[in-house]
């Protein structure tokens, strides 16, 4: 039979070992297939401390209370738990869970359920008491993720999913509150993006993808050069070898929204230029 302190141990073992297996699997996972919910692990009953409380209703905004049992979970015996699990003493399904996952002693890891099924989780990855990871699930598959990379307070990686799969992410690289590049995708695959190159705060350019064999290769892209909110350069590329060769170059020089200048490649090598106004035409 095993003694209180030999459980602990073995429970904070089996914690541990669920970390890093998650982490394992999540460095082997397709990044654009939407991850699946984090399971908890079904621990027993009898290695938690329990007790019945109220705790704020953060769901119904009217300062309104639940009736909850608490179990806490200190498997290592240093007098901190590992985790607070919240029940719905009504239901008896899990409402909240916050964890301290690396056993340093501070929470790092908020949950909150509906149905008994996570909907929101929020990380501390860096250990510097503020949330750096925002997380929301519907059906047991991530449909948002939130990230401050550069942990400044400031969100500036978002991605989101639908029907299991990324559809979209936009990343602000310069923290000045707006998203310098932003990328759609169909099918798990790379269809467009848009890129604010001047770091000025609007989009100055826009890629079209193809897909060959298993590259996304841009096939077309749309500058707008002068930021003058007018797309002024667009190229087009032969994606056929599996690599964006130059083909057509169109020019708007004065910016009255006309091409003025076409260039025609031939294997990446300028073939043909056509010049609408001679007095565009470069000396």
């Amino acid at each position: 039979m095993l003694r209180s302190s030999d459980l602990g141990a073995q429970t904070q073992r089996e914690l541990e070992a669920r970390t890093s297996n998650e982490a394992s699997l999540a460095e082997r996972a397709d990044p654009r297939i939407a991850p699946r919910a984090p399971v908890d692990r079904n621990l027993p009953v009898a290695i938690f401390d329990s007790e019945d409380i109220e705790i704020p209703d953060q769901t119904s905004g009217d300062g309104g209370t639940l009736a909850v049992t608490k179990r806490s979970l200190d498997a290592d015996r240093d007098g901190t738990p590992e985790q607070i699990r919240y029940f719905d003493r009504t239901t008896g399904l899990i409402i909240r869970k916050v964890s301290d996952r690396d056993f340093d002693g501070t929470i790092d890891a908020w949950q909150t359920y509906s149905g008994g099924l996570l909907v929101e989780r929020k990380l501390d990855e860096n250990n510097d008491s503020r949330v750096d990871v925002w997380e929301k699930y519907a059906e047991d598959r991530m449909t948002e993720r939130i990230i401050d990379r550069d942990a400044n307070g400031r969100e500036d990686a978002f991605y989101t999913y639908s029907d299991g799969s990324l559809n979209e992410e936009r990343h602000d690289r310069n923290a000045d509150g707006h998203p310098d590049l932003i990328v759609e995708y169909q099918d798990r695959r790379k269809t467009s993006s848009r890129e604010d190159r001047s770091n000025n705060g609007k989009i100055d350019t826009w890629t079209s993808y193809a897909v060959v064999g298993n590259r996304e290769i841009p096939a077309k892209i749309e500058r707008d050069s002068d930021d003058s909110g007018k797309i002024d350069i667009v190229e087009i590329f032969d994606t056929s070898s599996g690599e964006p060769i130059l083909a057509k170059r169109e020019e708007d020089k004065n910016g009255d929204g006309e091409t003025d200048v076409t260039s025609t490649y031939r294997n990446g090598k300028l073939y043909r230029r056509e010049i609408a106004d001679p007095d565009l035409a470069p000396m």
